[in-house]
């Protein structure tokens, strides 16, 4: 991985090769970034640097012996300490460390862009059942098996923790030990969504590292590099919110008529009659699919906040191109500090019912008439 393969965070990736450069990289560093971020990235990316035998002073030079095994996450000194859960093929916890997951490690970021996704979906590639996972304390034997290790190329010994918050008590009080007397010539990157989960002491012991989420343009950039289309990236961006797991699920899921759909049945909303949502807008919307039902929401509260920027002339701010802004601009007129919550809790619910598997049509129809009694064309 090189940093120019990781997604905006621009800052960050100076500070990261100026701390290199300057040989004062700390031995223990957090990177802390929202779900769908690009902080395992950018991890990944800082440790290809600091073992490449020609780096530039801008990235690794992805050539040399130790980029092309990083590139195929088979470099001998970076280590990985997984979240595990038993399997039809590992069926005993004592087992379940991550050295026996590696090879589906590598296909879930290779392959799979697993760089962007989370623990749920890591799950479900190596077949655990939606069980929990857990780093459990065994991990932190293999640890110090491996740091034991003389490293192989002269350069840095990496232990890369992925969701360190996953971490049983007794892993975590082993890590904390080892952070406190780290072996030489030995980092430990820790990756995050949640850092308030992770105990106190190993706060205190790491140099924190806050990844930003990539904004629109370069959320649209890598969107078009994995092969989409530059107007449909650019709303799906705008619907992801610098989620790039969302953007590349909705993507793949989302219909391209998706916004023009929404602006329609809200339109609908506004008449007096439901007939036509009841015969029609629910025929349509069962057919968008589970996924692409959970988009048209997603849309639709991205489309309330934007209108409300609008409407308190925030305009600045607003991510909208000129036919959306259009609309969003009409629609703040109807908007209100009265039904705006009611409308974001409504949609809200009916994203929550929709991934529990609720009947889509019930679920829809229910929502179109909270929508018009928002907007006073139904009375409560």
């Amino acid at each position: 991985m090189l940093f120019a393969q990781v997604p905006g965070a621009t800052e960050i990736k100076k500070v990261l090769i100026s701390a290199a450069q300057q040989g004062k990289v700390a031995h223990a560093q957090l990177f802390i970034g929202k779900e769908g971020g690009v902080q395992l990235g950018l991890a990944l990316a800082y440790a290809t640097y600091l073992n490449c035998e020609n780096p530039t002073e801008e990235d690794a030079c992805g050539t040399c012996r130790s980029c092309k095994n990083a590139e195929r996450l088979m470099y001998p000194d970076l280590h990985f300490v997984l979240p595990t859960v038993l399997t039809k093929k590992v069926t005993k916890r004592e087992d379940a460390t991550s050295d026996k997951f590696l090879p589906d490690w590598r296909s879930f970021l290779l392959e799979e862009n697993g760089l962007y996704k989370n623990v749920a979906d890591w799950v479900d590639h190596i077949g655990g059942e939606n069980k929990q996972a857990i780093i459990t304390r065994q991990e932190s034997r293999q640890m110090i098996k491996a740091l034991s290790v003389k490293a192989h190329q002269n350069g840095f010994k990496i232990v890369l923790v992925w969701m360190p918050e996953l971490m049983q008590a007794p892993a975590a009080n082993a890590v904390l030990k080892i952070l406190e007397e780290p072996p030489k010539k030995t980092l430990f990157f820790m990756v995050t969504n949640d850092p308030e989960k992770l105990i106190v002491t190993i706060l205190s012991r790491t140099q924190k590292i806050f990844v930003p989420s990539p904004n629109d343009e370069q959320t649209s950039a890598f969107l078009v590099d994995q092969g989409l289309e530059p107007d449909k990236a650019k709303r799906v961006a705008f619907l992801s919110d610098g989620n790039i797991r969302e953007a590349l699920r909705i993507s793949s899921d989302i219909p391209d008529q998706s916004e023009k759909l929404f602006k329609e049945w809200m339109r609908a909303c506004f008449k007096p009659s439901f007939t036509e949502i009841i015969t029609q807008w629910s025929e349509e919307f069962n057919k968008l699919g589970k996924e692409g039902q959970k988009s048209f929401f997603k849309f639709g509260l991205t489309l309330f906040r934007e209108a409300m920027l609008i409407k308190t002339q925030a305009d600045e701010v607003v991510r909208l191109d000129e036919e959306a802004h259009t609309f969003a601009k009409n629609f703040s007129q109807v908007l209100s500090d009265k039904n705006l919550p009611f409308l974001v809790n409504s949609f809200n619910d009916a994203c929550y019912f929709i991934e529990r598997n609720g009947n889509a049509k019930i679920i829809f129809v229910s929502l179109s008439i909270k929508v018009g009694r928002a907007f006073g064309k139904i009375n409560s």
